[in-house]
């Protein structure tokens, strides 16, 4: 990290709220570093150093820090684990820094993707984004959305074409679902990113969300672009 978790000398501010936080990380000195530091922002840390040990105590938190690198597991199974049992929400904190590495990560549910050695200020910015996002109420739409042979279901959270289960992240999930809520309305990519990821991403991560969906859906014109503007849902 460019400057030490613990801040400055002087008292630390009071969080707008205390969170659970489970910080996965094998390296020992940064994972101290970290806690310390979260800890006198006034959070309640826990510390684990494998992916076993992330998977076994992530219930408990309400944010999950997880490193890629781990000595037991892949970084990105683990973070499917917790993306697939649950909505807790995970940033991945790594040194694995590529567009591909990003892909990667954002693919396997993290939602938000930081890499080391970063600004500790910057990652309570976007951990404060991450739980604004998770603990905002949802718009009210239906609960279950049909557009042809496609069908959402928002309480279970699964998808299906012509019958078939379409597997998504928990992002692409929250995508399709707005989309296919005004099927007719070319959605704004800000309007996106404030309801879908909640400002803290870029414009790659839409295009890359989109690619992805449009690729497990078996044609591109489900999602159509709107260049200029945003998307909307397609026929198939």
């Amino acid at each position: 990290m460019e400057a030490g978790p613990e801040g400055p000398s002087r008292s630390a501010p009071s969080p707008s709220a205390a969170w659970r936080v489970l910080v996965v990380e094998s390296d020992t000195s940064e994972a101290e570093s970290l806690v310390l530091g979260l800890r006198r922002h006034g959070h309640h840390v826990d510390s684990v150093d494998t992916g076993g040990g992330a998977l076994q105590n992530y219930e408990d938190a309400d944010l999950v820090l997880l490193d890629l690198e781990l000595p037991d597991l892949d970084g990105l199974e683990v973070c499917r684990g917790i993306r697939s049992a649950g909505d807790v929400p995970v940033i991945a904190v790594t040194a694995r820094g590529t567009e591909l590495d990003r892909v990667l990560g954002l693919q396997a549910g993290a939602d938000d993707y930081l890499v080391k050695p970063y600004g500790f200020r910057e990652l309570m910015a976007r951990m404060e984004a991450v739980m604004r996002r998770a603990q905002r109420p949802r718009e009210q739409i239906a609960t279950v959305v049909s557009h042809g042979s496609l069908r959402i279901d928002a309480s279970s959270r699964e998808v299906t074409l012509e019958g078939r289960s379409v597997e998504l992240t928990r992002k692409e999930f929250d995508l399709l679902h707005l989309l296919a809520s005004h099927p007719e309305t070319v959605i704004p990519r800000k309007r996106l990113m404030q309801q879908v990821w909640g400002d803290s991403w870029s414009r790659r991560t839409v295009d890359t969300h989109v690619s992805s969906l449009r690729n497990k859906l078996g044609a591109s014109s489900w999602i159509i672009t709107v260049r200029g503007v945003g998307f909307r849902l397609g026929c198939g």
